[in-house]
């Protein structure tokens, strides 16, 4: 679809997904593609996910939740590991003023372990300047992974169950969803992993159930708010039947 056909499209005749989720996959390819280091395309990148949730919170999406590092990204390289804990402090930092202004919930979503005591107490800074906000929520997954988030969901079921709390028989999927760090969110309706590769990458294995995918070729520095649209429409026209069959 053309670019000038894209800019016709309402959004508000259409029925908007809950829940968003992207893979912000792409960065290093698009440097590479320039002449640039990994490292310049991971800046762009973060750049473009401010954007990109600004716009989110102008079309009206209730909830954002995007995939910045996994678990798994310590086994990239050592400088290219260091580039991206100074960028999150960067990031946060530099967004803190505008989590107000935007009235932005911020949440960073997966494990605390391996990072330092100061990236803990700027995560908590802007976790709590966020909760004052009654708008948009915007989860950002750094050192996430859903292996980890299901393991830790059981481990306090498990502990619950040892002190007496709760009976085993009592567990339900609503019980371990509470136990997510995205407890007391929708799960989420749309998934796109920019960049055209077609893998879920241990992200938000039980919140994207029933998700719609989407597969665009567009590498994240340069997915726009045209792409978002059509990602959108693009769901719009699915037909979602959880499980069951159109009568």
């Amino acid at each position: 679809m053309a670019k000038e056909e894209l800019e016709k499209i309402d959004l508000s005749k259409c029925k908007m997904p809950n829940h968003i989720a992207i893979i912000l996959d792409g960065n290093g390819t698009w440097a590479k593609g320039k002449g640039k280091p990994r490292t310049f395309g991971h800046k762009k990148g973060a750049d473009n996910l401010i954007k990109i949730a600004r716009y989110c919170k102008d079309i009206g999406l209730p909830y954002l939740t995007v995939f910045a590092f996994s678990t798994e990204n310590w086994n990239r390289p050592k400088e290219e590991v260091d580039y991206l804990m100074r960028l999150l402090e960067i990031f946060l930092k530099s967004q803190k003023k505008f989590i107000k202004k935007d009235n932005v919930q911020l949440k960073i979503i997966g494990t605390r372990d391996n990072l330092t005591e100061r990236q803990k107490q700027i995560i908590k800074e802007v976790e709590e300047e966020g909760s004052k906000c009654t708008g948009i929520h915007v989860n950002i997954a750094f050192n996430y992974g859903s292996y980890e988030e299901l393991t830790h969901s059981v481990k306090e079921i498990a502990q619950d169950v040892l002190d007496g709390k709760v009976n085993v028989n009592d567990i339900t999927p609503d019980m371990i969803n509470s136990h997510l760090y995205t407890k007391d969110q929708p799960p989420v309706d749309l998934l796109i992993r920019t960049s055209g590769q077609e893998r879920i990458s241990n992200f938000m294995l039980w919140q994207i159930s029933y998700a719609e995918l989407y597969f665009p070729k567009t590498l994240w520095p340069d997915f726009s708010t045209h792409d978002l649209d059509l990602a959108i429409l693009e769901y719009t026209k699915r037909d979602r039947r959880f499980g069951g069959i159109k009568c």
